[in-house]
């Protein structure tokens, strides 16, 4: 077949260790052959991050404004282990933290049901969508070491020059201490992202903070949550047959461990983080999770939402077999080609983006997987294959579909 050819680069964002490898390899078995691809190249492996101050991560976050749609690899986020390993001058911030804070928005993280991998839990026969802030909070965090016999103050100078202060601890001993913000504007476009969201999927918006505790801060994003539902959506919401409510987030969690799925939760950044995990390793493998960050101003930046997988690139390093499941990995480039497509008014590359999804949930259900799906699948007839095997079963099932 032709080529599909594409008007419109997308910016394409590498990373690191086993998913870094996989990266290329998706690429050549999977989209060169069949895509003439135009991509705007950044490495965001930790080494360029180092060579280059971490500038490369703005640089991508920027040209992801500019043209629109962006398909992100896995990056390291380094830890004290790291900085001797990789030889860094400094532990640098998350990629994703850095990005999602230039693009602000919503990250939308669901799993991808495949038959004879039933979720732990038996009850959730739909999916669960994880809808995440993008901006704020722990990610754009200012902290400290503080030192006994310190007194730690919140100060803030006003446009008119006076002040506020409020004393957060007087240390009788050693101790740390962490400033968080937000935006009125960013917590806005959040929650008008999960009520359009919600109307395009048809789909409930549950939205949870921890107000009883957080009197002013999440009790904010409590109040212009249902301020926008009012005043704008709520005629819309009962038209279509869905709802929204607020709850405390132990109470949600208590929900959807009852629930039978089919809704969006919405969570604020750090809790978005923790139960998007939650919700993907439940549903059986965080390598089954799509994940895309929407920005208010319509830019879309897919991903996957796990690490790295260091422990299997050491392996592949020494030369060993992996089997590393590439699912989300390519789920983040069928999203991404799909939305160029449709922004391009390109049919035939959203339908191989179409084509090459139903292609790696046929060679799921017919027994092909890695490893890790191998361990949990019901199916009878199941067959364990290594990293690059996967990858060339679902080019085959492609060709069939193709």
């Amino acid at each position: 077949m032709q080529k599909i050819q594409m008007k419109t680069p997308l910016v394409e964002m590498d990373g690191d260790e086993m998913t870094r490898v996989i990266w290329q390899q998706i690429k050549d078995i999977l989209i060169l052959p069949y895509i003439n691809l135009k991509s705007e190249y950044y490495d965001l492996g930790l080494e360029n991050r180092e060579k280059t101050k971490d500038q490369v991560t703005f640089d991508s976050a920027e040209a992801t404004k500019k043209y629109g749609v962006a398909v992100k690899c896995a990056t390291i986020t380094p830890n004290a282990a790291r900085m001797p390993e990789y030889n860094l001058s400094q532990m640098w911030k998350s990629p994703n933290g850095t990005i999602r804070a230039i693009l602000d928005g919503t990250v939308f993280r669901a799993p991808i049901l495949v038959k004879g991998v039933t979720p732990y839990i038996p009850t959730w026969t739909k999916p669960i969508t994880i809808a995440r802030h993008a901006y704020g909070d722990v990610y754009k965090n200012t902290e400290m070491v503080v030192e006994k016999g310190s007194k730690a103050e919140l100060l803030v100078t006003r446009p008119d020059g006076t002040t506020e202060t409020s004393l957060i601890h007087e240390f009788k001993g050693d101790g740390i201490i962490q400033g968080l913000h937000n935006l009125d504007e960013s917590i806005s476009s959040f929650a008008r992202s999960c009520f359009n969201f919600g109307l395009d999927t048809k789909q409930d918006v549950w939205f949870s903070t921890k107000d009883t505790i957080s009197k002013k801060y999440d009790h904010r994003f409590k109040d212009i949550f249902a301020e926008i539902y009012e005043n704008e959506y709520k005629e819309k919401f009962e038209a279509a047959g869905i709802e929204y409510f607020y709850t405390l987030i132990d109470d949600a969690v208590a929900r959807v461990i009852r629930s039978n799925g089919g809704y969006i939760w919405a969570c604020k950044n750090y809790d978005g983080d923790v139960m998007s995990d939650m919700i993907a390793t439940a549903y059986g493998s965080l390598a089954m999770m799509t994940s895309v960050l929407v920005s208010p101003d319509g830019v879309y930046e897919y991903e996957a939402a796990h690490g790295t997988v260091q422990r299997h690139y050491y392996k592949h390093l020494k030369g060993e077999e992996t089997s590393t499941n590439s699912v989300a990995t390519l789920f983040a480039w069928t999203g991404a080609l799909r939305k160029r497509g449709e922004l391009d008014e390109l049919p035939e590359l959203v339908n191989f983006a179409d084509k090459l999804e139903k292609a790696v949930i046929d060679t799921i259900e017919g027994g092909t997987m890695t490893g890790d799906l191998y361990l949990i699948s019901t199916l009878e007839n199941k067959k364990k294959v290594n990293t690059t095997e996967f990858l060339k079963a679902v080019n085959e099932t492609l060709k069939g579909l193709l």
